[in-house]
């Protein structure tokens, strides 16, 4: 799933299962397909949140377990999958009508190597960086290096380290721009910070206690938020949760489904002397979907209870998403376990931040083919949209609603106001501006969210209210492109407003 500014979100799966339940428009077909000589039904759509409407794309290739970034004029680029597709570049760019024509596009540039389980990132620059994938220990960039070499692959052996015999626990590993312009990646147990321009890990951190965190042993991940009031001196804080012991493929793979890991864990990589600090989950997790919220706390939903990722290798879905409060000071009290959900979203589930504050939540297919009945977790072809506990209607009184930006199309370190609206005002204001992310495989790519210095806040009216804030400061705190901003008021979020940095 991928979020774009026009309040739709692209959708996808793979295409070598044969035909889906959506036909494509008339006259549309591909050829090329594994399954099928000819295939002229749908493997991907586009969502439209405002009218929940939804109208079939075409892809070319199998995008089965790929990768995608957003880059800075809102393109959603995405890059490999498997077999035909798995050194594919495609685009898709946001329209604003039904236009048959606005659909995928394959580019002629491939890849250098194939990329399968993969992560991507849009860094300062406005390239997007490529790391990793199944027998991939490498990294590279789209639009290629500004080299002019053609074929620029650049070998990271970090990745090959990290690799367990039989298992793999590396792939899809997660990424971070950092302040100073450099990327965080974790995989496996470990981490480090690599200087992408001069091909160099720079920092190695210690090793997270207990399980595994990377794929198939999946956990999920994010950073969680920048406060703009000082970014001289930012604070940047990993957080990483679930996932499952080493070895726990192989079991599932018997059909012994081990206990997914309980444990969460936290480290500040701009410390001199970073060290995880582990904290327990009320319920176990192995492929959880970690989101960050418009608040600065983070849900973590979907996934099962023991086993790990891949096809039957897990049991006892985790039907209540947890809400943890980042920085509530009582550590007892950062979990909070919420209403359940009465479908399991397991192997190939995903979700993703929407602009009103909810989650969207779909798929779950942990089968080699499209099974519906006769099984015990069925393929489940549904969206569901998940309300935080903001969105309760108690709350709506205390939300404010966003009447104006001064300017969508901002520069960094720009100051501009926000105007809104709001009945009852109490004293706690924040300004929050999200990167929506790339979901896949329990994690969210690029998903990033930064709180705003704020200058001043002034009454124009009886209800009307004027914030004035600071644009992120640089490219390498907010990479260029469009991020949603609300105004939090005593932690209930507006809608949000688009703007895009440049």
């Amino acid at each position: 799933m991928q979020l774009l500014y026009n309040n739709k979100v692209v959708i996808f799966d793979r295409t070598d299962f044969g035909a889906s339940n959506l036909s494509l428009p008339a006259g549309k077909c591909r050829y090329n397909d594994e399954a099928l000589g000819v295939d002229c039904t749908a493997h991907s759509i586009l969502y439209d949140i405002l009218s929940n409407t939804y109208r079939p794309l075409m892809v070319q290739t199998d995008v089965w377990c790929s990768s995608g970034a957003v880059d800075s004029n809102g393109t959603l680029i995405q890059t490999g999958g498997y077999h035909a597709g798995d050194h594919k570049i495609r685009v898709f760019s946001p329209c604003y009508d039904d236009d048959v024509n606005c659909d995928w596009t394959e580019l002629p540039q491939n890849l250098t190597v194939q990329r399968w389980y993969s992560s991507d990132h849009l860094l300062p620059d406005g390239r997007v960086i490529i790391v990793g994938g199944r027998r991939a220990f490498s990294y590279e960039f789209f639009p290629k290096s500004f080299n002019n070499n053609d074929n620029d692959v650049f070998d990271l052996p970090f990745l090959k380290e990290t690799t367990d015999p039989k298992e793999e626990n590396n792939l899809y590993p997660f990424l971070y721009v950092l302040p100073d312009g450099n990327l965080y990646i974790f995989a496996n147990r470990r981490s480090i910070i690599l200087d992408y321009v001069n091909n160099k890990v720079v920092k190695e951190f210690p090793v997270i206690p207990g399980e595994k965190r990377s794929y198939p042993a999946t956990g999920s991940s994010v950073m969680l938020p920048l406060r703009l009031n000082s970014p001289k001196n930012l604070t940047v804080e990993v957080m990483i949760c679930g996932g499952a012991w080493g070895g726990a493929y192989i079991e599932a793979m018997e059909g012994v489904f081990w206990p997914a890991s309980s444990t969460c864990g936290r480290m500040r990589i701009t410390d001199p002397d970073p060290k995880w600090v582990m904290e327990d989950m009320p319920l176990g997790r192995v492929m959880p979907d970690m989101l960050l919220l418009p608040t600065g706390d983070v849900i973590i939903l979907n996934g099962a209870g023991n086993g790990t990722a891949g096809w039957e290798n897990a049991v006892d879905p985790v039907l209540n998403p947890v809400l943890y409060k980042t920085n509530e000071p009582d550590h007892d009290k950062r979990f909070i376990v919420l209403n359940p959900s009465t479908i399991p979203r397991m192997y190939h589930s995903s979700a993703t931040l929407l602009p009103d504050g909810r989650i969207l939540v779909g798929g779950s297919n942990p089968h080699v083919r499209y099974n519906f009945t006769g099984v015990k977790y069925p393929t489940e072809l549904s969206l569901e949209a998940f309300s935080p506990p903001y969105l309760a209607t108690q709350y709506a009184h205390l939300s404010p609603i966003i009447m104006a930006v001064e300017g969508q199309i901002l520069s960094y370190g720009q100051k501009f106001s926000i105007t809104f609206n709001l009945g009852y005002p109490g004293e706690e204001l924040m300004v929050s501006m999200i990167a929506p992310s790339f979901t896949t495989h329990s994690f969210g790519m690029n998903q990033r969210l930064l709180f705003l210095d704020i200058l001043e806040i002034e009454r124009v009216s009886v209800f009307g209210y004027n914030v004035t804030v600071f644009a992120p400061p640089s490219k390498n705190i907010a990479p260029p492109g469009y991020y949603m901003v609300f105004v939090v008021h005593q932690g209930v979020p507006s809608h949000s407003f688009w703007v895009r940095m440049q």
